[in-house]
């Protein structure tokens, strides 16, 4: 499931080197890489969870509103990005792959490339206070 895009491959180069938390998605939704910093985040180091497809990575979270009702996959701001091309943000709760709760926000963008082609999406995550 590596990306095959350039643009794709150099994205995931430079989220290895920033200090921000970044979650890559290729154009089918899957998880394709998340950096160091998103780690402690998401609960897990990437080189244990791996890539997963976008089935899993929308749900296994358990992302929920500040009322506490689950946030439909198509709802992320991850998927809107990449759904609809368009920028998102939201701010709700995760349960992280170890099992702890986590208020989140989230801004996600599509990565489209040369000739409008849709290549995936990032999303920026940082861990908020209520």
């Amino acid at each position: 499931m590596f990306p095959k895009d350039v643009e794709v491959i150099l994205a995931r180069h430079l989220a290895s080197c920033l200090a921000l938390p970044i979650f890559i998605v290729d154009p089918e939704g899957n998880l394709v890489f998340y950096n160091e910093p998103a780690e402690p985040i998401l609960g897990r180091r990437f080189e244990e969870s791996g890539e997963m497809p976008a089935s899993e990575w929308s749900t296994v979270f358990a992302p929920t509103d500040a009322a506490g009702a689950a946030i439909a996959p198509e709802a992320l701001p991850l998927m809107i990005a990449l759904l609809d091309r368009r920028p998102a943000y939201l701010t709700f709760r995760i349960r992280g792959l170890d099992g702890v709760s986590r208020h989140i926000s989230s801004t996600a963008f599509p990565l489209i490339g040369q000739g409008a082609r849709l290549l995936g999406a990032i999303a920026l995550l940082w861990e908020t206070e209520r």
